[in-house]
């Protein structure tokens, strides 16, 4: 029987999969941050193998992995190369979101997964960049909006299908409010920039995307609410997205102790190079101790003011303990972890990049104080 079993395009051992392609994953990896280009040709190969429809349900045409199995997919592949990883879990989010609504609300989801599965829908998501507040503009027209802004951080946009995004319309006789919309990122109007040149995850192609009057008609809103306020969309983003996005850090993490193990083998020869090994297992344990945590109330919680609470305290925790590791590898390993060919400066660039997601440690720890004493978490 082969390793690989596949129903249409998509696999039912990721594993497997990695196993035969993870070398090559690596590789392109390396050179992409080199040359500063999006990691196409790696998740050409992943979406080939059907990691993309994963988190699909079987019954639409995708692999029906269970939470866990998906988050554990990103922090495998975050191992290799965490710009692949990462650019696939902002679409891998979203995936697993529609599952959800499917499954706990009945929402009628199934068309985009069944586009995701059996059409190779990539989806782009702007949420990271606008968050609470919103931002762009939307102009009320006949049948729908026109939409104006500049949208940051959209990773995997460069071979995007469609955009998730949002606008501030004002609403001349009320407050504003912001509009929940998808739109196709080819439509009038959209342009994917070239603007991405970062300390780390460089293969990201995370793009900002400049939208000037693009149309999106009134059937595309998804949803509306109040602009600067938690709503239940967002405990559910913060539930279901931030586990998997966290999962990648985990990952790179992951592989940085294990190439900074491998170096120290061959050169500790004291207790004090000792304490050091000592020392980057502490902060490994830890940030495995709240992935796991996070991961499991990712595929276990109801969204909530006290899951949110949960969740972005474990992604402050992992969001740290894994640079950590990325620093304490370094040390470990001595100047031979300096050089490039080695693969650990690349991780600890990459690892950098786990501060910039919401919410950010500022922000994480003015909602944990108002939280804990009771107090309105939109202040």
């Amino acid at each position: 029987m082969n390793a690989i079993t596949t129903a249409g395009n998509v696999t039912s051992d990721w594993r497997g999969v990695l196993k035969l392609v993870g070398d090559r994953i690596e590789s392109l990896g390396r050179e992409g941050d080199l040359t500063r280009t999006f990691a196409s040709k790696s998740l050409d190969l992943l979406q080939d193998h059907g990691f993309f429809a994963l988190g699909v349900p079987a019954d639409l045409g995708g692999g029906g992995a269970q939470y866990a199995e998906v988050a554990a997919m990103l922090r495998a592949v975050g191992r290799l190369d965490g710009s692949t990883a990462l650019t696939l879990s902002m679409h891998t989010h979203q995936v697993m979101v529609a599952e959800w609504k499917r499954r706990v609300q009945s929402a009628p989801t199934e068309e985009l997964m069944r586009k995701v599965a059996n059409d190779g829908l990539r989806i782009v998501s702007s949420g990271g960049s606008d968050w609470l507040p919103g931002s762009g503009r939307a102009e009320k027209v006949e049948g729908g909006y026109r939409i104006f802004g500049r949208k940051v951080f959209s990773s995997g946009s460069p071979a995007g299908d469609v955009l998730n995004t949002s606008a501030v319309y004002q609403d001349p006789a009320a407050d504003p409010i912001v509009l929940h919309f998808s739109m196709p990122l080819k439509a009038p109007g959209v342009t994917v920039l070239s603007n991405w040149d970062t300390l780390g995850m460089r293969g990201t192609g995370s793009q900002d995307v400049q939208i000037d009057g693009a149309f999106v008609p009134d059937s595309a809103i998804s949803a509306t609410r109040p602009p600067g306020k938690w709503h239940p969309l967002f405990h559910l983003i913060s539930m279901i997205a931030f586990p998997l996005v966290y999962s990648v850090y985990a990952g790179v993490a992951d592989r940085a102790r294990e190439i900074a193990l491998e170096i120290a083998d061959k050169r500790v020869r004291d207790d004090v190079a000792l304490i050091g090994v000592g020392d980057l297992e502490n902060a490994h344990m830890a940030m495995n101790l709240a992935i796991e945590a996070m991961v499991e109330l990712g595929g276990t919680a109801t969204p909530s003011p006290v899951t949110t609470h949960r969740i972005m305290t474990l992604r402050g925790l992992v969001g740290r303990f894994s640079m950590e590791v990325g620093s304490k590898a370094l040390d470990v390993a001595g100047g031979a972890g300096f050089f490039s060919e080695a693969g650990l400066e690349r991780r600890f660039r990459d690892l950098q990049a786990a501060r910039f997601h919401p919410l950010q440690d500022r922000q994480q720890q003015l909602y944990a104080g108002r939280f804990v004493l009771g107090r309105d978490i939109d202040g």
